[in-house]
């Protein structure tokens, strides 16, 4: 993908180049009606085939930038026109650095995404296994303001005989009561301990909050 990305901005040699030849022209190395070189001698100087250095030129000429005859060279012909070029240039660039920066954080994320995937069903499937081999591992919810069964016991709320869950501990600040048996209230701020029959949570706080 990112091999893909580099090849899909990259910029060919020949309007490298020209851009460069436009650079100087804008630069004053060179003034208008001088005559530079002949399409070798741009070849030789940027040491790239013939028809590189030709592409290069017409596109110079395209542009009104230089204008070039067979015999003569190339002459100079607007300084004004190097300069839009140079300007579209620039602007051309700057698009092609943001596309490319955006595509890039795309594949990352990608990337990313896949990683979290694959340690997400890593961790279901290690959760899966653990509850397998530890079939009384409890759940735990907390107490708050909201349960609509708040301050009523746990024989009072029938929590078995609605839900299938056995409380087997609650935790009160820093004390633990293992086994509270069926007339401990339910305040503000316990955590309660329960196991289940069929592995699942949901029973318990959909009937606490519902």
């Amino acid at each position: 993908m990112e091999e893909h990305i580099e090849q899909s901005v990259s910029i060919p040699r020949y309007q490298q180049i020209a851009v460069e030849l436009a650079s100087r022209i804008v630069n004053e190395e060179y003034a208008e009606g001088q005559k530079i070189y002949a399409r070798s001698a741009v070849a030789s100087q940027y040491r790239v085939s013939p028809e590189t250095a030709r592409r290069a030129i017409c596109v110079l000429c395209d542009l009104d930038i230089v204008t070039s005859e067979k015999g003569s060279g190339v002459t100079i012909k607007s300084k004004e026109n190097a300069r839009r070029f140079i300007d579209q240039y620039g602007k051309r660039e700057t698009i092609e650095t943001i596309k490319t920066s955006l595509m890039q954080s795309i594949t990352r994320q990608k990337n990313e995404m896949k990683v979290l995937n694959s340690c997400l069903a890593d961790l279901i499937s290690a959760t899966e296994h653990f509850r397998s081999t530890n079939p009384f591992m409890p759940f735990q919810i907390e107490i708050t303001a909201e349960c609509v069964h708040l301050n009523k016991n746990i024989c009072e709320i029938q929590l078995w005989q609605h839900t299938g869950a056995t409380a087997i501990a609650v935790k009160r600040g820093e004390k633990l009561m293992r086994s509270p048996g069926p007339y401990i209230a339910l305040t503000e701020g316990d955590i309660l301990f329960f196991i289940t029959q069929d592995d699942s949570s949901q029973r318990v706080q959909t009937y606490l909050y519902s």
